[in-house]
């Protein structure tokens, strides 16, 4: 996660200011995209196995629906901050849950780019051992609320958004007990998460 985070905050800081007007874009009703996390995949100690997908489609000229899909897996509580406390092997889980789910958005830009968004997702998950057996299963909601900006890569074509997010997410349901210790040790949300979406415009 520390390298991921790194990529995410080198990129945000290229100096790629180009100006974004929602207007300019308002014949340009399609976007694919997804976020710059997937890198943090070539990285030998994060074994995230992170893919998302999303579906954008624009109601207004300021209001977008989405439809995303997603899935990773990960070894840790989700709620622990990006602090010394990451890297520490007694707060990981004994295996590891594999996530998988969609998302339904709703984007509401406003004051020339600048936007507002709530993720309302539904995930089920998988417990597993480290030897990759499974043993047990749940289901959770899992709700982002995000803060950014766009920035134009290419003409109507590319882009990319930087973000800040506010995520909540429920307890699992049906969680294994040795679970359920670690990840209740934790809040429930974790606030300023950076967030770092590229997409297209079709």
């Amino acid at each position: 996660m520390r390298s991921t985070i790194t990529i995410i905050l080198t990129l945000c800081l290229l100096g790629l200011q180009a100006h974004y007007d929602y207007e300019d874009e308002a014949n340009k009703r399609c976007f694919v995209g997804s976020i710059f996390t997937m890198l943090g995949n070539l990285l030998p100690d994060e074994r995230q196995n992170y893919v998302q997908l999303y579906l954008r489609y624009r109601i207004t000229e300021q209001d977008v629906v989405s439809v995303e899909a997603k899935t990773w897996r990960y070894f840790k509580p989700l709620g622990i901050p990006y602090d010394e406390a990451c890297k520490n092997p007694e707060e990981y889980f004994p295996g590891l849950i594999r996530k998988k789910g969609f998302a339904l958005a709703y984007q509401s830009f406003f004051n020339k780019g600048l936007y507002a968004t709530v993720h309302l997702m539904s995930a089920w998950y998988d417990f597993i051992y480290t030897n990759e057996v499974k043993f047990d299963n749940g289901f959770q909601n899992f709700n982002t609320y995000r803060l950014g900006y766009p920035i134009k890569l290419s003409k109507r074509t590319f882009f990319m958004e930087r973000s800040i997010a506010i995520t909540y997410r429920r307890h699992l349901m049906e969680m294994s007990e040795a679970f359920k210790r670690q990840d209740g040790k934790w809040s429930k949300s974790l606030f300023a998460g950076p967030g770092l979406h590229f997409g297209y415009n079709l």
